[in-house]
This record gives structure tokens, sequence and C-alpha cells, in this order.
């Protein structure tokens, strides 16, 4: 079915975003208020002594969402629609970012970049194809970086600090790392099989359209769509499209920078001293529960969740400085440059149109 990526859908995901996550920080500012009584001092001293060099490094790390994530998408698409420019995937990486963080389970992301990738001159189904492979190689990345920390000796404490039950931080980072392992291994069925995946959709859409002759016409607009798409897959499946796809599984390590570092800046931001290796497994682990989470941008399970991970080395009274500071690097300022942006855009004459985005 088509979802609507309408101006009115995108507020309302920003203004839940909004207040889901300023709920969260409430709960962390009211818990350590009460449990160090009145001292105020004991939020906001922190501010006051920031180390303003590392704030410049979460600065540059907060626009990978733009850079990173656009240049990989520049990577994936120049191969199936050569001439696209960098600077047009930059703003399609940008927004599906902007996109993902105001929809519950990131369901926002596709249909903001290929809305993007579209006003932008890519067919919808060459932007899908780009965007998918895209996801291949971020569930790639994940599953070859979780296994090196591993490997090399990262995350020992892990196993260390337990959660109920006897299980462990580095079991449930374990068990997240055969998810996406999975997850992986189903999505390149689309690039090693594409006659396949085609087939099961055609007669999909066959029976769908036997139901009424408008469902039908829709149904023949999708076949084509999946014709197109299809040859991209095919592209993709020859050996260059193999080295087109390795480049963007390298390209997501800065792609993801921000998610993966912004706990490591974060500590030096606040002055505390910790293991590199140690703080980039946990924000893996962050990150692998964050990614399907339920509420936009994961607001307020993102707060909580961070709280309780980092809580090895985080002390209790520094908690709500750190997830402001390590909310603003990963998403807050993503979305702040995306709103900015869209609102011109709304002046510009999107106000009143229903920007349409087919998904199957």
């Amino acid at each position: 079915m088509p979802l609507a990526l309408t101006p009115r859908l995108l507020r309302r995901g920003l203004e839940l975003f909004a207040a889901i996550s300023l709920c969260g920080v409430a709960l962390l500012v009211g818990y350590y208020l009460i449990r160090f009584g009145d001292r105020v001092d004991v939020f906001l001293t922190p501010f006051l002594r920031l180390h303003w060099g590392w704030m410049l490094v979460g600065l540059v790390l907060a626009s990978m969402d733009w850079v990173g994530g656009g240049l990989r998408l520049w990577v994936c698409t120049r191969y199936v629609h050569p001439g696209v420019r960098l600077r047009d995937m930059i703003l399609a990486g940008g927004f599906g970012a902007w996109g993902a963080y105001l929809t519950p389970f990131q369901s926002g992301s596709a249909p903001m970049s290929t809305w993007v990738m579209k006003r932008a001159g890519v067919p919808v189904p060459v932007a899908l194809s780009s965007i998918f492979v895209t996801f291949i190689a971020t569930v790639g990345f994940f599953a070859i970086a979780g296994p090196l920390a591993v490997w090399f000796g990262a995350g020992k404490s892990l196993a260390q600090h337990g959660l109920v039950l006897g299980i462990t931080l580095y079991d449930l980072f374990k068990t997240s790392l055969t998810i996406f392992g999975v997850i992986g291994l189903l999505m390149l069925l689309a690039i090693v099989a594409p006659g396949l995946v085609k087939r099961f959709i055609q007669r999909l859409a066959e029976r769908m359209g036997r139901r009424s002759p408008r469902m039908a016409e829709r149904m023949e607009k999708l076949s084509a769509g999946v014709d197109r798409a299809h040859d991209c897959m095919v592209a993709f499946g020859s050996p260059r499209g193999w080295l087109t796809l390795l480049l963007a599984i390298v390209i997501s390590a800065p792609s993801h920078a921000n998610k993966l570092l912004a706990g490591y800046v974060t500590l030096r931001v606040l002055g505390i001293p910790a293991n590199f290796t140690d703080i980039l497994l946990l924000q893996t682990l962050i990150a692998f529960l964050l990614y399907f989470a339920p509420t936009p941008g994961a607001s307020g399970l993102a707060e909580l969740t961070s709280a309780a991970v980092m809580s090895i080395y985080v002390p209790r009274e520094l908690t709500p400085s750190y997830t402001l500071i390590w909310r603003f690097i990963n998403s807050y300022a993503t979305v702040i440059v995306g709103s900015l942006i869209f609102w011109y855009w709304l002046r510009r004459g999107l106000i009143g149109r229903e920007e349409a985005v087919g998904i199957t």
C-alpha cells in the first residue's frame, strides 16, 4: 500500500519525538534530583566544565548522518543510475535518518529518502533498490564489526555485568548479533536470487489485482516497477555489483559513526576516562537493541537504555548530562537540521500537497 508521506504526518512525528524524548530525560533528571535532594547544581555543574574540543568532534560525528549516509547512497545509486549528484544523495541520506528518527521502527527512513531522491530525478524503483542495498550494507557492517570487536578482546567487562536470570550484557550482545546475521542472510537472497523474489512479488500482485479493476491497475504499475527493481538487483549480483556492496559496507563505518562513537565522545566531553574498545562495543549493543524500537527515533527507550547500559562507566550524578549530550550527537542534531530544512521547503510550497511514495 502507498504510504502518504505528508508534511502533517512528519510534523506529528516531530512533535511525538520531542515529547517522548523530553519525558525520558525528565524522568532521569527527576530521579537524580530526588536522589541528590534539591541540589540543582548536580545537574547543572557538568555543563559548566565541558571539554569543548571534544564537543566539536561530536558535531562532526552528528553530521555523519548526512555526509556518511549520503556518500554510501551515492555509491550505490550511481552504479544503477549514472549521473546522480552527490549533493542530492547527501540530502537523501540525511533526510532518511531524519525520517527514521520521527517514525516508529525507523519506518520513515526509506520513504523519506525515496521522496528526496525522486525530487532529484531518480526513478522510484531505482531509489528503492539502492536504499535496499544500503540496508544490506548496514546489516553486513554490524555483522562484521561485532565479531571483530570481540575477537580483538573488546568488551570483556560486559560478561561481568549481569542483568536478570544470569543474563549478561555480553549474552544480550551475542543474541542481537545473531538476529542481525539472520536478517542479513535473508536479504542477500534478493541479490543472489532476484528472479525468485520477483516471481513472488508478481504472484502476490496478481492475486491482489483480481479483487477490483482499480487494484488491478495499481498492480500493473507495481509490476512495471518490480521489473525495473529486478534489473537493478541483477546488476548488483554481478562482480562489479558485489564490489559496490563491499564498498558500501566499508562506508557504513562513517555512516554510523555518530551511533557507534557518540558514547565515547560524550564521556570525553564530560572528562570521564574510558576504554575506547569497550565503549564501542557497548554502543554497538545499544544500536542493536534500539534499531527496531517502536517509538520515533527510539525516544524514551534510548534515554533509559543508555542510562542502564552505560552506568558501568557514567557516575550516577552525571547520567542526565551524559544522556542529553549523547542524544544530541546521536540524533537531536540531525532532527534539528532536518526540521529547519523541511520547514524551509514547506514555506516554498509543500504546505497542502500530498507527497505520496509507493512502498510495497
